[in-house]
């Protein structure tokens, strides 16, 4: 599985704009999209990338930030969450390691597992 960082708006922006006075094609090449980057630079010679440079640098900006994500970082917005609730995750995933092992080791069922498994998860949303 491969992971990939997520990417910044701002930076996706700040790229673009610097497209228009120096190398055309870094924001693409920072958004994944290598392909795009190249043709950019071949075509560098002429006024065209310089100006969807400035047309891209724009879009970013203007789109929220879910857009942003669902287009670049494969949909995944960061997600908050409190202390409380990772606190309670950590113990529900706690002791399901803990039933696990008393299924392991052929002390429960795997139907009594999987009723308190889902009972268990049930308490977190």
């Amino acid at each position: 599985m491969m992971l990939t960082k997520r990417k910044s708006r701002s930076i996706a922006a700040i790229l673009a704009f610097s497209g228009i006075v120096t190398i055309s094609g870094l924001h693409k090449f920072y958004l994944g999209q290598p392909l795009w980057g190249i043709l950019y630079v071949l075509l560098s010679w002429t006024p065209i990338p310089k100006v969807a440079s400035a047309i891209e640098g724009v879009w970013y900006l203007t789109q929220d930030k879910e857009a942003f994500d669902r287009n670049f970082n494969l949909g995944q917005s960061v997600v908050k969450v409190s202390p409380q609730v990772s606190n309670q995750v950590e113990s529900v995933g706690h002791a399901l390691r803990e039933l696990d092992a008393l299924r392991q080791d052929g002390l429960i069922s795997e139907y009594e597992f999987e009723q308190k498994r889902r009972q268990m998860l049930d308490q977190i949303s």
